[in-house]
């Protein structure tokens, strides 16, 4: 789906999930909680202004994939990190300003970028604590490294997956992943999936208007 035809969706798409905003109807605490607290957070973090700087001053060097995210998922990715607080992100598909903003999250986690499957090395024995995946033109690439790291998941671990209401594939490849034996509560912000592993709570899957 390209920026264009996703543009004259957006009304529509706001529309059909209008109801599930803000966390109406939401009864579990910790989904009710991420959604108020984390998806919906409104508050200027202090970094957004420094980030904002910086992803400017480094544009230049950078080739048009840079931008390819909006401010509203960049700095969601930066909550959800800091909420997280992971000990190693992996960053998998198209890279771009993104990055700035998951390892500002928890500053001093590993952080492992990966384009390609050969860039993927994990170091034996380490979960995968926070994956972001994100290149929904090739579902190829996004079903085998989600097999690889959901393998390497803990109960702390958490999975955001891009475009998965952007095409007929991505949409059954998310069905898989809500289906994973090892996935636990999902939500479904259709520009972003988020995947928890924690299975002591009680699996639920959420729709959340974004």
């Amino acid at each position: 789906m390209n920026h264009i035809t996703l543009a004259l969706k957006r009304p529509f798409i706001w529309l059909l999930r209008f109801r599930h905003r803000c966390g109406y109807g939401v009864h579990s605490p910790f989904a009710f909680n991420l959604i108020t607290q984390v998806i919906y957070e409104r508050t200027p973090y202090y970094k957004y202004k420094d980030l904002a700087e910086e992803e400017k001053k480094l544009a230049p060097e950078k080739d048009k994939n840079w931008k390819y995210e909006s401010k509203k998922i960049k700095r969601l990715l930066f909550r959800l990190v800091n909420e997280a607080q992971p000990n190693v992100v992996v960053d998998a598909g198209t890279l771009a300003a993104s990055s700035l903003y998951l390892k500002a999250g928890k500053v001093g986690a590993d952080y492992l970028a990966a384009t390609e499957l050969s860039e993927l090395f994990l170091e034996a024995g380490v979960p995968v604590d926070f994956l972001y995946l994100h290149d929904y033109r090739r579902p190829a690439f996004v079903e085998e490294v989600f097999r690889v790291c959901a393998a390497r998941t803990c109960g702390k671990s958490v999975f955001v997956v891009e475009g998965i209401r952007y095409t007929s594939e991505m949409v059954a490849l998310w069905k898989r992943m809500q289906q994973d034996e090892k996935a636990g509560i999902t939500f479904d912000l259709y520009d972003l999936g988020i995947i928890f592993f924690d299975k002591t709570k009680i699996k639920q899957d959420y729709i959340v208007n974004f």
